[in-house]
């Protein structure tokens, strides 16, 4: 995809901008990217996350020039590319089958790029031994794809992009042919092997542990537009609506209702059930009617203790490092964990869920 020259100045990693771009295929009326503006930070990892559908590959593949804009305008650094091709962008993508080819060897699929660019031979061979030793590749620098395991593919599909110093470097969904193991580990090889290289990354996934695991910056979208956008702390701890508060840690969503709308500076207050609440959100209003709680911040209690929500397990489930519960209450069921393995509750017990102050979330929608 990448096409410097060998007299090339390399420019460092670039920023990303897009402004109201939209994305229709055909005379489609619907859009599969609805008017995104998104700012995406020279240096940084920004995770695209979403079901699938959602709009998060097409977005990526804008940046790529894979896809063309149908309106707004893409910014690579100051360069509008918009209407560029994917060989004038100066990104590099790593895709999710890897796209190595079987019949080079690791050398020879590192250096294609550099090769079909113009670089000559001791050039060619310096800049690749360099990433593959970065890579720890360097052993396997001879052996074929078929000959590695799939993480080693991985990495070679990683050399093979970086190498030519891209602008942007773009991966889509790089983990989902990896077992769970695996994809521990080489996530972390991509977050280190970013950091260390200052390299601009946009990530596709639709795994939230993952996104939460590598990224600077997690944009959420659902339905062709954003829904929210922030750290994966504020995102995990702050969820704005009903489905960002679903989809990034499963939270319980409970219908409440609004007593003090707060300000700036004071939290509002909600009834939940019989209980009386302090939120970690500010400005609510009266036209809001639901709060998140994650399932880790609801302490199981004693059935009968004060300024708890009455309940009943129905399910308990051991998973090795914790608790699995599903508790019925007059709200709803609610999904809770907890850590005190050697003391499980059965089904069938009377309990009570306590909520400690800042852990009710109050949404948006």
């Amino acid at each position: 995809m990448n096409t410097p020259t060998r007299s090339a100045e390399r420019k460092g990693p670039a920023r990303v901008v897009f402004d109201q771009v939209t994305k229709r295929y055909g005379t489609s009326t619907v859009a599969a990217v609805d008017q995104v503006s998104l700012d995406f930070p020279a240096g940084k990892l920004v995770t695209l996350l979403g079901p699938s559908g959602c709009g998060k590959t097409t977005t990526l593949r804008m940046i790529a020039g894979l896809e063309m804009a149908t309106s707004g305008r893409i910014l690579i650094g100051d360069d509008d590319v918009t209407r560029l091709p994917a060989t004038a962008r100066d990104v590099s993508m790593v895709f999710q089958s890897y796209a190595l080819f079987p019949h080079m060897t690791v050398m020879e699929n590192v250096s294609y790029g550099l090769k079909m660019s113009g670089f000559g031979k001791d050039a060619m061979a310096a800049k690749a031994n360099d990433v593959l030793r970065q890579l720890g590749l360097d052993k396997f620098a001879a052996r074929y794809p078929n000959e590695l395991s799939g993480g080693q593919q991985q990495r070679v599909a990683v050399a093979r992009a970086i190498v030519l110093e891209p602008r942007v470097l773009l991966f889509d969904e790089p983990l989902s042919n990896l077992d769970a193991k695996l994809r521990r580990y080489v996530r972390q090889e991509i977050r280190d092997l970013q950091q260390s290289l200052g390299l601009t990354v946009v990530y596709v996934t639709h795994d939230q542990e993952e996104a939460l695991a590598v990224s600077d910056t997690i944009v959420v979208m659902n339905n062709a537009v954003i829904a929210q956008t922030g750290t994966p702390r504020e995102l995990h701890d702050l969820p704005q609506t009903r489905f960002v508060a679903d989809f990034i840690g499963g939270a319980n969503v409970l219908p409440c209702e609004v007593l003090s709308a707060g300000s700036k500076d004071q939290p509002a207050m909600v009834r939940l059930g019989g209980l009386r609440l302090q939120t970690n959100a500010c400005e609510g209003t009266a036209a809001q009617r639901h709060v998140a709680v994650r399932p880790n911040r609801v302490s199981l209690q004693s059935a009968g203790s004060a300024d708890t929500l009455e309940a009943t397990v129905q399910k308990a489930t051991y998973v090795g490092e914790q608790m699995e519960y599903t508790v019925q209450t007059a709200l709803g069921d609610l999904f809770v964990t907890s850590s005190d393995t050697d003391h499980p509750i059965a089904a069938g017990s009377p309990v009570a869920l306590g909520f400690g102050v800042g852990d009710v979330v109050l949404l948006r929608d």
